[in-house]
Order: C-alpha cells, then structure tokens, then sequence
C-alpha cells in the first residue's frame, strides 16, 4: 500500500462535496482541497484559474492526468498539482465523473480513499438554489449524468458511500478521517 493518502469526493452537483472538505480541514489542517487547474470563466474560488497555454504546455510535458469540460470550462487534474497537495498533506479532490477517479487512481499512485457523496436530485435543486447558483438547469443536467455514470459503472468500488441527506457535514468528515486512519493503521502494520 503506498504511504501517500488521498480522498476522492464524488458525486453529483450540490451533493457536499465542498461542505465537506471544509469539515475535512476543520477536523484536521492535514486534510485541503486540491485545487483542479480551470481553464475558463466564472467562480475561480477553490481552482487555481489557468490559460489554455498552460494547459498545451502540460499536455505536451505528460502532465496532465485527467481533463474534462463542463459548464463551459476546461478542469484539469496536473501531476505538478498533485505533486504540490501531496507535499502539503493528504488531498481532497472533487470529481463528478467515474472516467476521472480511474484516471487519477491509475495515473497517480498514491492510497485513495473513494467516498461517494449522494443527495436526491430534488436536494440538489434546492441546494444550488439557497447558494445562489445562476446555473442550477446546467447543474442538474450534470446531476443527470452523474447518476447516468454510476449507472453505467456498477462495478466500481467505494470505501464510503454518505448520504448527505442522511449524516451531516461533520458525520462525513468523521467517517472519512476514520477510514483514513484506518488505512493508515492497516499499511504500517
């Protein structure tokens, strides 16, 4: 088992992912979001804002370990940026696409902790409006095809599944951190 964790946060838009992470790094300052590269426009809190410069450029390095459009942007998951979490902690990436935890699990060997993060898609709704969302239509498009994913993957694999409708941001965090710990535990014995 590699000594390097990391968590993974999937699920659709609105689910906690965000909500989450900052119990995460409230129970623990070894825990922070790994902030994906967005090459694009709009919220640019919680992503390091990049050109499409820089991402040919990481393109033809081989750095680049997943990339995917959505809402009209580009994110990308880099191998220096992963290098740079891994250096500061244990990181926490968002995702909402099954392609992409297999891309980094595959292209970046650390111990991943897979938790997937579920709310119905009413939730969702009625979360992304109470913040303020300009895109919910778009966002629960992309709660569609989030469910259309898991569906398309029965097989894949996770350590947790939260229900976030069900266990509150600071039960997520706590189960996660266990999980962690557990694994820990489990490599050094």
């Amino acid at each position: 088992m590699n000594s390097k964790q990391g968590v993974i946060l999937y699920g659709p838009p609105a689910a906690g992912k965000d909500t989450v992470t900052t119990e995460l790094t409230e129970l623990s300052s070894k825990y922070a979001q790994f902030r994906r590269l967005k090459v694009g426009t709009g919220k640019s809190a919680g992503y390091r804002m990049g050109t499409a410069e820089q991402l040919l450029k990481l393109e033809a390095a081989g750095d680049v370990v997943y990339v995917n459009a959505r809402y009209g942007n580009t994110y990308v998951i880099d191998q220096p940026g992963v290098d740079a979490a891994f250096a500061a902690g244990v990181p926490v990436v968002h995702l909402g696409q099954v392609d992409g935890i297999q891309a980094l699990v595959d292209g970046y060997p650390a111990d991943w902790t897979r938790v997937l993060l579920w709310c119905p898609r009413e939730v969702s709704a009625q979360r992304s409006a109470g913040r303020g969302d300009r895109d919910t239509t778009a966002r629960l498009a992309a709660w569609d095809a989030t469910r259309e994913d898991l569906d398309a993957h029965p097989d894949m694999a996770w350590d947790l599944t939260v229900d976030t409708t069900v266990a509150s941001p600071q039960e997520a965090a706590r189960l996660i951190d266990q999980l962690l710990t557990k694994r820990a535990g489990t490599a050094t014995a």
